[in-house]
């Protein structure tokens, strides 16, 4: 059961990293540390993108799209704001290994500085996790982006002890590069997309 816990643990972290991954040519992953204090884990990484800050801001701030980064994220939607008006989350990731199955969910709210900065906080009553805390930090570098992702859990679910940061940084590297990949491309789409609809509207203004 431990080993079957291990490669469910691995999707899951793999597909909670979405920040620090290989990408040949275009994403590179400069730093990524894992550090576990008693049952809570925290990850820091560091990733360079091809992409325009507004446009992975965009993306990484619509949670309808998460179910394209990775196939271990198979439930994900943008929920109506709460009474303080702040957009909400709902998530769910699940992995099977034989006849072992684990889902994981997580509820909670995003706060947002366009478009520098995204904070997604877990409401531990509705979700796996005890505590849940990500946040991603954009800033420009030449023609890409610097992404500083950082990640504070307590598991609400039981985790082998033989589970430690060397493990989890493994699975990390291991589980996110297919995440990583998606990512750019639905940045660097989106991205073409407001290229495309610039030089329209220049096109437009122009035949005036």
């Amino acid at each position: 059961m431990g080993k079957q816990l291990k490669s469910v643990l691995a999707l899951f972290f793999g597909a909670m990293i979405l920040t620090a991954a290989s990408l040949a040519g275009a994403a590179e992953l400069r730093e990524i540390t894992v550090e576990r204090e008693e049952d809570r884990y925290v990850l820091r990484s560091e990733t360079y993108f091809e992409a325009e800050r507004e446009s992975l801001f965009r993306v990484l701030t619509n949670f309808d799209l998460f179910e394209k980064f990775t196939s271990a994220i198979v439930e994900s939607n943008n929920v109506e704001p709460d009474e303080q008006g702040r957009p909400q989350f709902y998530a769910r990731m699940e992995g099977c290994v034989l006849l072992f199955c684990k889902s994981f969910i997580r509820n909670g709210h995003v706060e947002t500085k366009p478009i520098t900065e995204i904070i997604a906080i877990s409401d531990p009553e509705n979700s796996d996790f005890h505590f849940s805390h990500e946040r991603w930090e954009l800033t420009d570098d030449g023609e890409g982006t610097v992404m500083i992702y950082e990640f504070e859990m307590e598991p609400a679910f039981w985790v082998p002890p033989v589970i430690g940061p060397y493990y989890i940084k493994r699975a990390l590297h291991s589980g996110s590069a297919n995440a990583i990949n998606r990512i750019e491309r639905l940045a660097l789409n989106h991205q073409a997309k407001l290229e495309d609809e610039g030089k329209k509207v220049v096109q437009s203004t122009g035949d005036q």
